[in-house]
């Protein structure tokens, strides 16, 4: 049987949605209070019966942290699919760490014992190298840590060596290392939070940019590598490497908004993200934004699909049609919501 960790999350629950249309069911974790409409909403997009589709999911309650929850969890699986994951740009760092790294190690370890057919792990590219000179960063560039690495870089990049550890020991494993994931995930983080924000009109960018994939190409490549014979490896998943400008234009004309005009350097956005830090601080709360995110927000990095393109001759969907559906579906969903609450009034 197929066990999927990070169910209720953007990737696990897309995962999900795509393991149930070739098997009859699936089980995943969960925590005991965890809220499953963030994964009701997922498979909304997909049928207008998602609950007919939730009922084949055998859920198995157990925590990351908790080894001994883990390994029950994995009675009776084969395959394991492991999404759960801690995603902030913010400096917390101890919570990025227990859920990433401890996590992850909690949950190859149980693999280990229960002698699991296949494990496939979902990193980041942000625990990849830095490409020399203007190449691109690809699964062979170097990681060198430096202090302008993020907490959830470094917390991916050691969760990752958790892997590794488990893959010489014996564990037959993928790794994949996605972009920008974009999707739907019923919840207003990652991606999600940034569709949000243009949704309410944005008229800011930044220079930045990065590789972006949708959600649909990375289970599906997922899936590819899991069926395969591959072991060992790591495949950087991006569809397209493109600015913060062009994503958020991209994002606006898909919800009908003005595109972004005014440009925030580097400096303007650093001082921004210092003065929340310190207010944060004073005030005792996480601000929206600080010094690391305003470092990733300002940074322009590219990274290639070659591997996975010539190992499995896989094709990504277009970035921009892949916002374009996001918002679709999101306008679609915000309009039935009005008018529901019409109708109850």
């Amino acid at each position: 049987m197929i066990l999927v960790t990070g169910a209720t999350g953007l990737v696990g629950g897309n995962l999900i949605w795509q393991l149930l249309q070739d098997n009859g069911r699936v089980a995943a974790i969960r925590r005991a209070a965890s809220n499953l409409e963030s994964l009701r909403t997922i498979f909304s997009f997909y049928t207008s019966t998602p609950d007919l589709f939730l009922a084949r999911i055998d859920w198995r309650i157990a925590d990351m942290l908790d080894e001994n929850s883990i390994r029950t969890a994995m009675h009776d699986i084969s395959i394991v699919y492991h999404c759960a994951a801690s995603v902030s740009l913010a400096n917390d760092a101890d919570a990025l760490f227990n859920t990433n790294v401890t996590g992850t190690r909690n949950v190859v370890r149980a693999a280990l014992e229960s002698n699991i057919d296949k494990f496939c792990f979902v990193s980041s590219i942000a625990a990849c190298g830095k490409a020399a000179g203007n190449e691109p960063v690809d699964e062979n560039s170097t990681w060198v840590d430096s202090p302008y690495r993020s907490p959830y870089s470094r917390s991916k990049y050691n969760s990752e060596q958790e892997l590794w550890n488990g893959i010489r020991s014996g564990l037959n494993a993928v790794i994949v290392n996605p972009g920008v994931i974009l999707g739907i995930s019923g919840t207003d983080t990652g991606s999600s939070q940034l569709f949000s924000q243009v949704q309410k009109g944005l008229l800011f960018y930044t220079n930045g940019g990065s590789g972006y994939v949708d959600v649909r190409d990375v289970v599906k490549a997922m899936i590819l590598l899991t069926q395969s014979d591959i072991t060992g490896e790591r495949f950087i998943l991006t569809g397209e490497n493109c600015s913060n400008k062009e994503i958020l234009g991209w994002m606006a004309d898909g919800f009908g908004k003005r595109r972004p005009v005014f440009n925030v350097g580097k400096r303007m956005l650093w001082f921004a993200g210092f003065l929340s830090e310190l207010l944060g601080k004073v005030c005792h709360f996480t601000p929206l934004i600080d010094r690391g995110t305003a470092r990733t927000a300002t940074n322009r990095e590219y990274y290639s699909n070659r591997k996975i393109k010539d190992t499995l001759n896989f094709r990504f969907s277009s970035v921009e049609n892949s916002i374009h559906q996001i918002c679709d579906f999101r306008l679609k969903s915000n309009s039935e919501h009005s008018n529901l609450s019409k109708t109850i009034h």
